[in-house]
């Protein structure tokens, strides 16, 4: 059977499965399983399958309609242009949560830390983008955090990004002049109706506090501040309807010049701080 033949024969299956993208998540899947890039593919697809490569890919398929995320069938997410591993104890990582880092690297930092890190994304972004920042992710997962290490290494960021496990700041070290955090905040009411590829296979440690999904945002507005240097940028991914609610828990506690910024969508995403005080302190060491 050619890389054709099996690419016919698949979308047709996952379209019945509910699978939304069948085309493109069949394509994605035999570029796995033929071992090419994705970008090779159409060159690829004449070509007869091997038994393994066949094996490889009903494989890949079967857990696709098992409505395993793609990402974590192959192993790997692209975010911000840099490939990153997935697996089930990390949150897939998103395209919205760009946003977060595009406004992260607006302004110079030096010393950076990730609340939540997970597969170290968001910090491993920022830094590739400013050469001379350090920063510290922290989770309370010690696999999620071998996940972050070894993306570090794979992004040769390992001498300037370190991981710990800890519980928030609580073994957080410090202050710094960027403080960044993709919390979990989906409220408890709403885990239901979460697509099956999140409600089932991401950890749902990641994915919601429980509740009314604020408390981590009520965590770090109350401790962001003494972790902060003057002038110093507090940013945070929020859910499209919690905007107004962070915002206000982060100027109860004295942050100012707080933006809620949209996603590619036009959804509220992020929530931007900042710690009065001199900015020019801040990232210009």
């Amino acid at each position: 059977m050619t890389g054709a033949e099996a690419l016919r024969l698949a979308i047709p299956r996952l379209r019945a499965g509910g699978i939304e993208d069948a085309a493109l998540d069949a394509r994605l899947l035999l570029a796995h399983a033929l071992g090419i890039a994705q970008d090779r593919l159409t060159l690829h697809l004449p070509d007869e399958m091997t038994a393994p490569q066949a094996r490889s890919y009903e494989e890949a398929i079967a857990a696709r309609l098992a409505r395993q995320p793609v990402a974590q069938i192959i192993g790997q997410r692209q975010f911000w242009g840099l490939p990153f591993r997935v697996t089930r104890d990390t949150l897939d990582p998103r395209p919205d949560t760009e946003t977060l880092v595009a406004e992260a690297v607006r302004a110079p930092f030096l010393s950076m830390l990730d609340l939540g890190t997970g597969t170290g994304c968001i910090l491993l972004a920022c830094l590739k983008s400013m050469p001379v920042a350090r920063g510290l992710g922290v989770d309370v997962s010690p696999a999620a955090l071998e996940v972050a290490r070894g993306n570090a290494q794979a992004l040769g960021l390992d001498k300037r990004a370190s991981f710990r496990v800890s519980d928030w700041f609580s073994a957080v070290p410090g202050r710094y002049d960027l403080i960044v955090s993709n919390p979990p905040y989906i409220a408890a009411e709403e885990m239901p109706g979460l697509a099956p590829e999140v409600r089932d296979w991401e950890p749902h440690l990641a994915l919601t506090p429980g509740g009314d999904g604020l408390d981590p945002y009520r965590i770090i507005a109350r401790a962001a501040p003494g972790r902060l240097m003057a002038g110093g940028r507090l940013l945070v991914e929020i859910g499209s309807t919690q905007g107004a609610a962070v915002a206000a828990l982060f100027a109860a506690q004295g942050l100012q010049d707080i933006r809620i910024l949209p996603d590619m969508d036009g959804r509220d995403r992020v929530v931007a701080a900042v710690k009065p005080g001199d900015a020019d302190q801040c990232g210009c060491a």
